[in-house]
């Protein structure tokens, strides 16, 4: 039946996932890339989906093939470490550094994503302006080349929205109050909440904003989230369970358990029902800009 393995299942799918994309970019077949490690297909193929314990040699080996940066081979050989951890989270400054973005890739591969966030505007939905502002602020050390590149980054996750192709359907709650705090001049925060509002009537996203006088709901004690859901494959079931994501100032939780899942279901379910409906939302967020306008 084989190894058994407990905790979290996301560093065995993110081990399953990087590789795999880096053997696509490095043009190798997966069939070609077992000959060159001496590997069998059927273990390439039980590392890439997940669903087998990784050593940090075999890490290693497919890095060194595939030519991956040495950051990126880096940080997976410390996700090798972390296969047998029974709940997820990873602190910047250890062998995962701030640099590599662990959730870039699961998002990608999501077909749904419910958002909760509380103090700034979602990164996905960032104008470049905001973003410039807002990395400043939490990374004061850093100089202006890496700001720069950092919002660069930040910026492309934006196709994840926009894509043509199977873009994810995402459902998304603002708190009021960072809505209204000043992030820079008036025109920027103007043109975030534009921004904001114009990518709220495309097909595969919904934003909802929770009033400041809608009283107590469970996103102070939660704080943002986001529940990462995945395609159905054949059989109807999901491709991968449902994670949540929580970004945080020295690191990242990632949650899979059943139960883990529907504590942040029902948080974000009753965040939505009690916001704005989508229209009076998109209102409100027009209405802010302009008194950012305005100063």
């Amino acid at each position: 039946m084989g190894e058994a393995m407990p905790g979290s299942t996301v560093p065995r799918r993110q081990l399953g996932r990087h590789p795999r994309e880096s053997r696509t970019d490095a043009r190798l077949t997966r069939k070609l890339a077992a000959r060159k490690l001496e590997w069998s297909e059927a273990k390439m193929w039980r590392i890439e989906s997940g669903l087998t314990l990784v050593r940090s040699h075999d890490v290693q080996s497919m890095c060194g093939i595939y030519g991956a940066p040495e950051e990126t081979t880096t940080a997976l050989v410390g996700l090798a470490k972390e296969t047998k951890a029974r709940g997820w989270w990873h602190s910047f400054g250890g062998s995962i550094t701030e640099g590599f973005d662990v959730c870039h890739s699961m998002e990608g591969a999501a077909s749904r994503i419910s958002l909760y966030q509380g103090h700034v505007v979602p990164g996905l939905f960032q104008t470049e302006d905001y973003a410039r502002i807002t990395l400043r602020a939490a990374h004061p050390d850093k100089d202006e080349e890496e700001t720069g590149r950092r919002v660069r980054l930040r910026i492309a996750r934006h196709s994840l929205v926009t894509r043509v192709t199977a873009p994810p359907g995402l459902r998304v709650v603002l708190d009021e109050a960072p809505l209204r705090r000043p992030v820079g001049a008036g025109t920027v925060m103007a043109g975030q909440l534009r921004h904001l509002a114009k990518v709220s009537t495309r097909d595969n996203v919904e934003i909802r904003v929770v009033p400041t006088d809608a009283g107590a709901h469970p996103g102070p004690l939660s704080g943002s989230f986001r529940i990462l859901r995945f395609p159905q494959g054949g059989d109807g079931k999901e491709t991968e369970p449902p994670t949540v994501y929580a970004d945080r100032y020295t690191g990242d939780l990632h949650l899979d358990r059943p139960h883990e899942i529907a504590r942040y279901d029902a948080a974000f379910t009753g965040m939505w029902n009690t916001s704005l409906s989508e229209e009076a939302s998109r209102t409100l967020l027009t209405e802010l800009a302009g008194t950012h306008e305005r100063g």
